[in-house]
C-alpha cells in the first residue's frame, strides 16, 4: 500500500518500526506500547508517552500493516504518597497497590487506580487514540506472568550483576538550565524505585504482605527446586509462599519492564528522559531483556517533557496539574492531537492554558487555510492530516470554525447569553450570517469554558451601562472629532471586516491620509491612543476585546450611546 503521507517525523519512525517487524517476526501484529500509573491524574506530560506510539502506529494502520497499541496500566504499582487536596487519612495506604487503594473522596470507582484511569480513557476516546489497555493488576494476580517470574528468579545472579554494572557507575551530571527540565527528571517515580537489592541478597519479585497488604516486604530466602519464598513484613508478619502459586507480588521496576516487552513482542515504545540515563530502567532494561528473557529490546526515542504556559512543570504526585480532560475543555481533539503531532518527540513545547491558547488557535487556522489552498509545506500537512483524523476515520469538527478569539471575545461580552451570542455572530458577516450557533460548536463551547475558567475576573470585559460623563467632557477637539467620524460610519459598516476597517481608518482620515495608506510611525501612535480612548469609554480601561468584536457585541444602539458627546 502506498504512503498516506509525505515524509515527517511520524512517518520515518514508521519505516523503522516495520521494517524491524518484519525482521524479528514476519506477517505477525506489530505491537507499539505504552505504559501510564494511575497513581494521580495522568496529566499531559504523561499524555506525550500515549500520543508518540499512538500517532506511529495509526500511520503503519494507515499503511494497511496490522498493528495494535497496548496500554499497560501500571495499577499493581505501589501507592507512593499521597497527592495534595486528598485527606491525609490516605497515608495509611501508602505501600499497597492502586487497585487496593479506596478511590479519593466522592468517587464512584471502586479504587484508586480505576478512578484515575477513567478520566484518561475518556479523554483517549474523544483524541481518537485506539488503544487495547492492560491491567497490570489483572496480569499479576491471574498468574499470568507465573513463567516470566520464576525465570527471573532462577536468572537473580544474572540480573544482579547486570545492575551491578549501573550501581557503582557515577550518573553523568546533566546541566539543568530550566525549572521544567529540573522537576521533569523526578518522573513518574518508578524509575527511581528499590531493583531489589536487601542485606539478604538479590530478589527481583516482591510481595505484597498477605497481612497489611502493602509492600514493606524483605524477601530473606528462596529455593529454586520448590520455589519457596520466605518474606518478613515491616508490620511484622512474616510468611512462606510457593512462588509457583503466588499471584500477590511484582518483578521490581527494572525487571517488570524488560520482562513486559519480551511477553508483548513490543518492537515499538518511546521513553521519558528519566528513563534513559546512565543507570535507569530503559538502559538496564535493554540488557536484561536480551540476557535474561531473550527478546529484543523496543526501539523508540527519548521523549521530551511538556509544560504548560504560565505554569510549572507537570508532576502528578502534587495535584492542581492539567490533565487531557482539562485541556479538551478548552481545545477541539485536533488543536491538542496537533500540538504531539507537530514535535519531534525529543522536543519539548508547552500547552497554552492563558491567552496563548488564542494563538495557538490562530495558528491552527493558518495551517488549515494554507492546506485548503495547497501552499502548506509537506511536513505541515502531515502533521494537519493526523490531527484531523486516524486511520479509522475523521474527528468530529467545527462545521464553520470561527476564530477562536472572536468566539471568546463575545462569550466574554455576552456571558454566555445565547440570544445575544448569535446576534453578534450573525453581524459577523452579513453576507453569509451565521443562523445557528450549531454551526460554531464545539469551538463556541471550548471558547466560553476557556473565558469561564482560565481568564481572572479582573481580565473579563465588563460593558459600561451609562456614559462616562467626566471623561467625554474632557476630550479634546481632535478626539470628538474621532468619535464623530466613527459613529457616522457605523451603520455602513457594520460587519466585523467593515468595522475593522473603520476603526483604523478614522486616524487615516483625521490625518488626511488615504484608507489604503501604508502605516507610519506617526500614525500608529494615533491609531494606539484612539483604540485606548474606545475602550476607556467601552469597558473602562486601556485594553480589551479586538475593538471590531467588541463593537459588534456592544451594538449600533449601545455603542451610539456611550460614545456621543
Amino acid at each position: 500500500m502506498a504512503r498516506s503521507i509525505e515524509a515527517d517525523w511520524v512517518s520515518r519512525f514508521a519505516d523503522e518500526v516495520i521494517a524491524e517487524a518484519e525482521r524479528r517476526a514476519p506477517g505477525k501484529t506489530i505491537v507499539c506500547a505504552s505504559g501510564l500509573s494511575p497513581s494521580g491524574p495522568i496529566h499531559l506530560g504523561n499524555l506525550r508517552e500515549v500520543m508518540t506510539p499512538h500517532l506511529v502506529a495509526d500511520e503503519i494502520r494507515r499503511r494497511g500493516h496490522d498493528c495494535v497499541h497496548i496500554i499497560s496500566w501500571d495499577d499493581f504499582d505501589r501507592f507512593r504518597k499521597v497527592p495534595v487536596g486528598i485527606d491525609e487519612a490516605w497515608n495509611e495506604h501508602i505501600g499497597k497497590p492502586l487497585t487496593s487503594v479506596p478511590a479519593p473522596p466522592g468517587s464512584t470507582y471502586p479504587n484508586w487506580a480505576e478512578h484515575f484511569k477513567a478520566a484518561m480513557a475518556a479523554a483517549l476516546t474523544e483524541l481518537g487514540v485506539e488503544f487495547r489497555g492492560i491491567s497490570q493488576t489483572q496480569m499479576y494476580t491471574s498468574g499470568a506472568y507465573r513463567e516470566q517470574i520464576l525465570l527471573a528468579m532462577r536468572e537473580r545472579g544474572r540480573i544482579d550483576a547486570i545492575l551491578a554494572q549501573y550501581r557503582t557507575k557515577p550518573k553523568a551530571a546533566k546541566p539543568v538550565t530550566d525549572a521544567d527540565e529540573a522537576a521533569a527528571l523526578e518522573g513518574s517515580g518508578a524509575a527511581g524505585e528499590d531493583d531489589g537489592s536487601a542485606a539478604t541478597g538479590y530478589f527481583p519479585y516482591k510481595p505484597y504482605c498477605s497481612v497489611c497488604d502493602r509492600d514493606l516486604t524483605t524477601v530473606t530466602s528462596y529455593d529454586d527446586d520448590t520455589t519457596a519464598l520466605d518474606y518478613t513484613c515491616a508490620c511484622g508478619h512474616a510468611e512462606t509462599v510457593l512462588l509457583s502459586e503466588h499471584n500477590h507480588g511484582k518483578l521490581v521496576w527494572k525487571v517488570d519492564w524488560p520482562m513486559r516487552w519480551a511477553y508483548e513482542g513490543v518492537v515499538f515504545e518511546p521513553s521519558g528522559v528519566d528513563h534513559t540515563s546512565p543507570g535507569s530502567s530503559f538502559v538496564v532494561g535493554g540488557q536484561i531483556v536480551r540476557d535474561v528473557f531473550k527478546a529484543d529490546q523496543p526501539i523508540g526515542p527519548m521523549y521530551a517533557f511538556v509544560g504548560i504556559s504560565g505554569m510549572a512543570k507537570m508532576s502528578s504526585s502534587k495535584g492542581g496539574v492539567p490533565t487531557p480532560a482539562d485541556a479538551l475543555e478548552i481545545m477541539e481533539p485536533p488543536l491538542l492531537r496537533w500540538l504531539y503531532a507537530r514535535r519531534r518527540p525529543n522536543q519539548s513545547f508547552k500547552v497554552a492554558f492563558d491567552q496563548e491558547v488564542q494563538r495557538m488557535y490562530d495558528e491552527w487556522d493558518s495551517l488549515v487555510r494554507k492546506v485548503a489552498d495547497g501552499t502548506a509545506q509537506p511536513a505541515d500537512i502531515a502533521a494537519h492530516q493526523r490531527s484531523v483524523g486516524t486511520a479509522a476515520g475523521l474527528l468530529p469538527a467545527t462545521p464553520r470554525p470561527l476564530p477562536y478569539r472572536t468566539l471568546a471575545s463575545i462569550v466574554d461580552i455576552t456571558t454566555g447569553h445565547d440570544e445575544q451570542t448569535l446576534r453578534i455572530l450573525r453581524d459577523l458577516d452579513p453576507d453569509s450570517p451565521v443562523t445557528s450557533l450549531d454551526e460554531v460548536r464545539p469551538r463556541l463551547d471550548r471558547a466560553e469554558r476557556w473565558i469561564t475558567t482560565q481568564v481572572p475576573a479582573e481580565q473579563r470585559t465588563q460593558v459600561r451601562e451609562t456614559p462616562d460623563a467626566d471623561l467625554l467632557t474632557s476630550l479634546s477637539e481632535t478626539e470628538r472629532e474621532s468619535l464623530r467620524i466613527l459613529l457616522d460610519g457605523l451603520d455602513e459598516h457594520w460587519s466585523l471586516d467593515g468595522l475593522t476597517t473603520l476603526v483604523y481608518g478614522v486616524p487615516k482620515i483625521q490625518a488626511g491620509l488615504t484608507p489604503d495608506a501604508k502605516p507610519t510611525p506617526e500614525l500608529k501612535t494615533a491609531q494606539r491612543e484612539f483604540f485606548a480612548l474606545l475602550y476607556k469609554l467601552l469597558v473602562g480601561r486601556d485594553t480589551g476585546p479586538r475593538l471590531p468584536t467588541l463593537l459588534l457585541a456592544v451594538g449600533a444602539d449601545r455603542v451610539h450611546k456611550l460614545l456621543t458627546i
